[in-house]
């Protein structure tokens, strides 16, 4: 098979593809042998019709289209690894030459040739890593940030005590509520629980509610958040029939034994300000990784496919139901391109790298996938693989983990001057080689351990 590529533009290539007759006849002979399953032809068994007979019967037209139907695909795929391309987008296929109608045809009259058009991931250049540097916010923990993780250690230990008193923000109401337009009543709940100040309902119910009692009642005007009527102005009213407020048990020692482990309050604040710790180290890590990450995007132009963007853009429009919303496509696109910019950024990034996504990794990110979207992990796996999808996981932990490669290569320090060691959190070069290490040698000693079974197999079927 001959293959050339034409560059159409910085993100789109063209691909002339030449089959030899060779190469495409396991297509063919695979085309009579589906087609004679499929035919009836009296004095023959299906699956049993020469392809002689086909070719008088069904024609040999038929037998090609079907041969080149069922092959151009592998042999598209092999045009792209011959040439080192790497698509993000379906091909556009024009078949431009096909073999000749007889039986056995000879030199260039049994080729099959085609186009491909296709859009690339562009060349980009990334600028050197060790001439790099991120600044992150200082690990400073204050009392007030371990007041704030006791109060609200305390609050899943609190308790809702109804009070004579208005509403005010943090209070819990219980409210009953109706939500009429023109004449018609559109919703209504009753006995619902609502903390004031949480914003989870309807716009300006916060407002509504605050400063009334226990038995008042008052109407606003608002847009509604769900249902048919979604979007529309609503009449709502609304009455508070209890009004609550959480009451917090005392900071003391009795409480930390409650909450925690600890005796006292002095150890379990203490825990607290090791967590809060903890925490602003973790999110150092993730600063210093979003800024790394738009410093790259800055220092680079990057080109993006405008059919990848059209069609993810369609295809989020169209869930939607919001095609001809061209203010909400706007936006998406702008999200998309964004998005794609990023990925052929990080893609790029973890080939210069020489990022590997060991087994372990793989199944971590899989795993934890699972649980956001309360699946079983193993029936979550089983799905993606059957989907196909298993390729697009790992280049998703590859860009991540090129990312984690990339800060261990630059300056992140603190505002304060100080150099931040994020390899806690990143991993370092030496952990990559230990796991990379451990499985190679897994996958020996499982290999060790399938060839005497090989073996005896082997010689068992040389006995029989």
């Amino acid at each position: 098979m001959k293959s050339a590529v034409e560059t159409l533009d910085p993100t789109k290539v063209k691909l002339t593809v030449e089959v030899t007759y060779d190469e495409l006849k396991p297509s063919i002979d695979h085309a009579y042998k589906h087609i004679a399953e499929q035919v009836t032809v009296p004095g023959f068994r299906k699956g049993k019709v020469p392809p002689r007979i086909i070719d008088q019967r069904v024609g040999r037209p038929a037998v090609l289209e079907h041969a080149i139907n069922e092959g151009l695909s592998g042999f598209y795929a092999e045009a792209v690894r011959e040439n080192e391309l790497r698509p993000l987008g379906q091909p556009d296929v024009q078949v431009t030459k096909v073999p000749g109608l007889s039986a056995a045809p000879q030199g260039e009259d049994g080729e099959l040739h085609f186009t491909a058009e296709v859009e690339v991931r562009p060349e980009i250049t990334l600028p050197a890593l060790d001439g790099l540097s991120v600044t992150v916010d200082d690990v400073a923990v204050d009392d007030e940030d371990v007041t704030g993780r006791l109060d609200a250690l305390r609050e899943r230990f609190g308790s809702l005590v109804g009070v004579d008193r208005p509403a005010v923000e943090g209070d819990y109401v219980v409210l009953d509520l109706t939500a009429t337009i023109g004449d018609e009543q559109v919703d209504q709940v009753s006995g619902v629980s609502y903390q004031i100040g949480s914003g989870n309902m309807l716009e300006g119910l916060d407002e509504a509610l605050t400063g009334l009692s226990s038995g008042e009642s008052t109407t606003f005007e608002t847009a509604l958040a769900g249902g048919e009527r979604a979007g529309e102005q609503a009449q709502v009213s609304v009455t508070a029939t209890a009004v609550k407020e959480r009451q917090l048990p005392d900071a003391d020692d009795e409480f930390a034994q409650l909450a925690s482990e600890f005796d006292t309050l002095d150890e379990l604040t203490a825990d607290l300000r090791e967590q809060a710790a903890r925490i602003k180290a973790s999110n150092q890590a993730v600063q210093a990784r979003d800024l790394l990450l738009e410093q790259l995007v800055e220092a680079v132009e990057i080109p993006v496919p405008s059919g990848v963007v059209e069609a993810e853009v369609h295809r989020h429009l169209e869930g939607e139901g919001r095609l001809e919303d061209d203010e909400h496509r706007a936006e998406v696109t702008e999200q998309a391109q964004t998005a794609l910019r990023n990925q052929i950024l990080l893609d790029t990034l973890a080939e210069q790298l020489g990022v590997k996504v060991g087994q372990g990794e793989l199944i971590d990110y899989l795993v934890n996938a699972s649980r956001q979207y309360g699946m079983d992990p193993n029936t979550f796996i089983r799905t993606l693989d059957e989907q196909g999808q298993i390729p697009a996981m790992v280049a998703e932990v590859a860009r991540s983990k090129a990312l984690a490669v990339a800060l261990r290569r630059i300056t992140v320090t603190e505002q304060s001057g100080a150099t931040v060691d994020l390899s806690e959190f990143i991993g370092s070069d030496e952990d990559d080689a230990a796991v990379e290490q451990a499985e190679t040698e897994a996958g020996a000693a499982e290999d060790a351990q399938a060839q005497p079974v090989a073996d005896e197999a082997g010689e068992q079927d040389a006995k029989a």
